[in-house]
């Protein structure tokens, strides 16, 4: 075992975690105030069940033994080997759970398709079964890099040779594609998108940015398992991409609606890392400013098209994650340098022809089609079954009490000793 490769993963591992509950402050923020604890509870569940679906098969199925490059075996089920070693010397275990992380924040980031409207059990059942059967054969397709865990992994890595750091594909154009589909499925808001319905807790939003941003760094830093050069590199374009977008977001937003805002700041620095997420590894800092300010200007005028395309999408997942995703994927067939990581491949501007944007490409297509698809299905189903949305005057009066018999706010009046309203 390499303890400095194991303390560096598992220290990226802890930041990836804190990032579902920046997540919940990101998103609980952006609602209104009468289903804010339903959207943060959205979250939350998310760590309890994703998590006993991953260490009981999710992880083997992504991680063991492929079957013809598509999804893994039960080597790894129940994870009870404590002596297996993987990669660089790393603990089975130790990977297993920084995978975990990946597993959770994507099945949380769905949520947001859905605020206002979804009932809580039935969401906790999607996000269970969705993992299973969306997230872990994309794990696998892109993440089981053949002889890393196991001696054969997935189709996309190892035979299209598709580059991916750190979720561009699994996490990113995943969430995008999938949360699509249950908005489609779930349908609009009431009185969407007549009704202004702006967000009740702004300074949550920016806590929620900055616990995203924080947590990032373990995201894409740490995918390269340990801490060496590439990793710094991965460091140095996530921080690049985020603050170029946030730049390249704010004039946009000025130029077109006269101010920059507090909420299209927060939405910046998630497009800019999310775009980043997939080439953080592959590019140089002057790749990762292209991206930045590409994702700052794409994402916004991507979630301006939801308006125009009538799909409520109620915290701009598609066009974030699924648009920023799909950016930061296909920039890497143009940036990409074998100088940053000699694992990767040279783009198009480094003298690496049109084959790596074609595979970044076929990645791209294959990702969103199947996670659409799937998702589509089994949000329909759990809809026609148990029912997946609140009936209507629960949607009218707020989640909160109907589903958690909470409110995030107590406005009744404070009573003296002497019975004096204060």
């Amino acid at each position: 075992m390499n303890t400095g490769n194991t303390a560096y993963v598992l220290g990226c591992a802890a930041l990836v975690m804190l990032m579902t509950p920046g997540l919940a402050f990101f998103y609980g923020g952006m609602v209104r105030a009468k289903s804010v604890l339903n959207m943060m509870m959205m979250s939350v569940v998310a760590l309890g069940v994703v998590t006993l679906v991953w260490v009981s098969v999710g992880f083997s199925l992504a991680f063991g033994n492929s079957n013809g490059g598509l999804i893994g075996d039960f080597s790894f089920v129940g994870l009870r080997d404590t002596t297996a070693v993987v990669g660089a010397g790393i603990p089975l275990q130790v990977f297993a759970m920084f995978q975990l992380m990946f597993a959770v924040i994507t099945g949380a980031l769905l949520s947001g398709a859905v605020a206002d409207r979804a009932r809580f059990w039935p969401w906790a059942l999607f996000v269970g079964v969705w993992t299973l059967v969306v997230y872990v054969p994309l794990a696998h397709w892109i993440f089981a890099v053949d002889g890393f865990a196991s001696a054969h992994g997935g189709w996309m890595a190892n035979a299209l040779r598709a580059l991916d750091f750190a979720g561009g594909t699994a996490v990113e154009i995943n969430s995008g594609a999938s949360a699509l589909a249950l908005a489609l499925v779930l349908g609009k808001r009431r009185n969407w998108p007549r009704e202004p319905m702006r967000p009740h807790n702004l300074p949550n939003v920016l806590l929620g940015t900055g616990l995203l941003w924080f947590g990032w760094f373990g995201f894409n830093a740490g995918s390269a398992l340990a801490a060496g050069a590439v990793a710094g590199n991965a460091f140095v374009t996530t921080m690049t991409a985020s603050a170029a977008a946030v730049i390249s977001w704010l004039a946009l937003e000025h130029r077109l609606d006269g101010r920059p805002t507090s909420l299209g700041g927060a939405s910046a620095a998630v497009a800019g890392l999310v775009a980043i997420t997939p080439a953080c590894g592959f590019v140089d800092t002057v790749g990762a400013l292209v991206i930045g300010l590409l994702a700052g200007v794409v994402c916004q005028l991507a979630i301006r098209l939801k308006y125009r395309l009538g799909y409520d999408d109620s915290l701009d997942v598609v066009a974030i994650h699924g648009v920023g995703g799909l950016l930061g994927m296909l920039l890497i067939g143009l940036f990409a340098t074998v100088a940053v990581n000699p694992a990767g491949a040279d783009g198009l501007l480094y003298g690496g022809g049109l084959g790596q944007l074609g595979r970044q490409a076929v990645a791209v297509l294959a990702t969103a089609a199947f996670a659409f698809t799937v998702t589509y299905v089994l949000a329909w189903l759990i809809s026609r079954t148990i029912g997946f949305r609140v009936d209507p005057e629960v949607e009218s009066e707020g989640i909160d009490e109907a589903e958690h018999a909470e409110t995030a706010y107590d406005f009744t009046p404070l009573t003296s000793s002497i019975g004096r309203t204060t």
